[in-house]
C-alpha cells in the first residue's frame, strides 16, 4: 500500500515518510497563517485605500529589520535551534496582539474602522497588518530553505509539488474555517480568537519541524545524511558570518540578483491584483466581520484552484519543460488576466483571474522557484533567501502600490493591463535565464540522477 501510494505521488521508495512529514509541517504553517490573513486584510482596508498604501512603506522597512535580525541569529545558532526560535517569535507576537485586542474589547473599544474605534484598536490593527505582512513571507521562506536543505535538486522537482499540496490543504482549511467563524459572529473578540488559533498551529509546526529534522538525518533519501547534494548542512553546525551577509551575498551574485529580479516582478503583479481585489471587497461590505469573510472567500477559491493544479499539473510541468520555462508561465498568466479584466471589469472575472494567478504562483512557480536555491550554500539559503523573499518582495509591493496609485488616478484598468506587457516580457526572459543558470550551478546533476536510480531499485 505504501509503495503504491509512493508511485502515485511520483515518489521513490523510502521517500514517502519524509514527504508526509514535510507536507504536514507546511499544512500547519499555512493553516495558521490563513487564520490570520483575512484579519490582516480587513484591518488594512478598514480606513480606506490611501492609508493601505502607506502601510506598504512601513512593511518594507520592518521587513528589512526582520531579515537583518534573523541573519544575526543564523550566524550564531545551528538550524535545529534558529528555525524553532523564529516560529516561537511568531507565537509570542500573536499572544501579544491578542492580549491587546482582548483588553481593548473589555474596555468597550471597537475594531479599527468601526464607530467605537479607539486609539488602541487603530494602533494594534495597523501594527498587526505590517507585522504579519513581513512575517508571512519570512515563515514561508524559512520553511522552503529547510526543504532545499533536506532534498536534492531532482527530488525537489518531484517532491515539492506534493509538499505544496500539504500547504494548500492547510490554507483551504484555515480560510474555510475563518469564513465560517466570521459569518457566525460579530464579536469584538473574533480577531483575538483567530490569532490564538494561528499561534497553536505554529506550535504544532515546531514539533513537526524537529521530527522531520531527526528523520531526515537518518534517512538515505535526504542530503542531510548523504553526500549526493552539492551543498548540505549538518545538524549542530553553525552557518557563521555576520547579520548583513544576506544583503552582501545578493549584491555580489548575478544568480541571486536574477532571483531577486524575478521576485520583484512577481511582487509588482501580485500587488496590482491585490489592490483591485481590495477595492471590490471594500465597496461591497459594511462591517469588519463581513470584510474578513469576503477576503476568506477569495482565499478559498484561490486555494481550491491551487490544489487542483498541484495534484494534476505541477510535477509533470517542471520535469518535462524545466525550471526556466515553468517559471515563465506566471508572467503569461498575468498579462492574459489583466487583458481580460480590462474588457470585463466585473467581480466574477476578478475572482477567476485572482484564483488562476494564485494557483500559478503557488502551484507552478513556487516549487520551481524554490529549486533555484537547491544549488546555493547554506549561508545563502538562510541569509540571502530571506532578504530576497521578504525584504525585496515587500520592496516590489511598494513599487506595485505606487504603480497602482498612479494608474488608479487615471481611472482605467486598460492602462494597467497595458503596463503589465513590457515587464512581463522581461520577466519571461529572466525566468528562462534562471533555469539555465541553475543547470550550470549544479555540476552534480548526473550524480544525483544516478543516486535517484540507485535508491529506487
Amino acid at each position: 500500500m505504501v509503495e503504491w501510494a509512493a508511485r502515485v505521488l511520483n515518489l521513490k521508495r523510502g521517500e514517502l515518510p519524509l514527504a508526509v512529514l514535510a507536507a504536514s509541517f507546511y499544512f500547519c504553517v499555512l493553516c495558521g497563517y490563513f487564520f490570520l490573513r483575512p484579519v490582516r486584510e480587513a484591518m488594512g482596508v478598514s480606513r480606506g485605500m490611501g492609508e493601505l498604501r502607506w502601510l506598504f512603506l512601513v512593511t518594507s522597512i520592518l521587513s528589512l529589520m526582520l531579515v537583518l535580525a534573523f541573519g544575526g541569529v543564523v550566524s550564531r545558532l545551528d538550524r535545529r535551534r534558529f528555525i524553532p526560535i523564529a516560529y516561537l517569535f511568531v507565537i509570542v507576537c500573536l499572544f501579544g496582539f491578542s492580549a491587546l485586542l482582548i483588553a481593548n474589547a473589555r474596555a468597550g473599544g471597537g475594531l479599527i474602522g468601526s464607530d467605537a474605534e479607539t486609539g488602541l484598536s487603530h494602533f494594534v490593527g495597523y501594527s498587526f497588518y505590517a507585522w504579519l505582512s513581513s512575517v508571512n513571507l519570512f515563515v514561508n521562506s524559512l520553511f522552503w530553505a529547510f526543504m532545499v536543505d533536506i532534498f536534492r535538486v531532482d527530488q525537489g522537482k518531484r517532491m515539492f509539488a506534493f509538499i505544496g499540496i500539504g500547504g494548500t490543504l492547510g490554507a483551504i482549511v484555515g480560510g474555510w474555517a475563518t469564513n465560517i467563524i466570521s459569518n457566525m459572529t460579530e464579536s469584538s473578540y473574533l480577531p483575538a480568537g483567530l490569532m490564538l488559533t494561528g499561534a497553536a498551529l505554529f506550535g504544532v509546526a515546531i514539533v513537526l519541524m524537529l521530527t522531520l529534522d531527526r528523520v531526515a538525518l537518518k534517512s538515505a533519501h535526504s542530503q542531510l545524511s548523504q553526500c549526493g547534494g552539492h551543498f548540505q548542512a549538518t545538524a549542530g553546525e553553525r552557518v557563521g558570518g555576520n547579520f548583513w551577509d544576506g544583503l552582501t551575498a545578493v549584491a555580489r551574485s548575478p544568480y541571486l540578483l536574477g532571483i531577486a529580479g524575478f521576485i520583484l516582478f512577481l511582487a509588482i503583479s501580485n500587488t496590482l491584483i491585490y489592490f483591485t481585489q481590495a477595492h471590490i471587497v471594500l465597496a461591497s461590505t459594511d462591517s469588519f466581520s463581513q470584510r474578513v469573510a469576503g477576503f476568506a472567500q477569495f482565499d478559498a477559491l484561490a486555494q481550491g484552484a491551487t490544489l487542483i493544479t498541484q495534484v494534476f499539473i505541477t510535477t509533470r510541468v517542471i520535469r518535462r519543460v524545466g525550471v526556466g520555462w515553468t517559471l515563465s508561465i506566471l508572467p503569461v498568466v498575468t498579462v492574459a488576466g489583466f487583458a481580460v479584466l480590462a474588457i470585463w471589469p466585473i467581480f466574477g472575472v476578478m475572482a477567476i483571474f485572482q484564483a488562476l494567478h494564485r494557483a500559478t504562483r503557488y502551484a507552478i512557480a513556487r516549487p520551481a522557484r524554490e529549486t533555484l536555491f537547491s544549488v546555493v550554500p547554506p549561508a545563502e539559503k538562510y541569509k540571502a533567501k530571506p532578504v530576497i523573499d521578504v525584504f525585496l518582495y515587500r520592496g516590489g509591493d511598494l513599487a506595485g502600490a505606487g504603480i497602482e496609485g498612479a494608474l488608479s488616478a487615471l481611472g482605467t484598468i486598460t492602462l494597467m493591463a497595458g503596463a503589465t506587457v513590457p515587464f512581463a516580457v522581461v520577466w519571461c526572459v529572466l525566468s528562462i535565464a534562471l533555469g539555465r543558470a541553475q543547470k550550470l550551478k549544479n555540476p552534480d546533476a548526473d550524480t544525483e540522477a544516478a543516486h535517484e536510480a540507485e535508491v529506487s531499485d
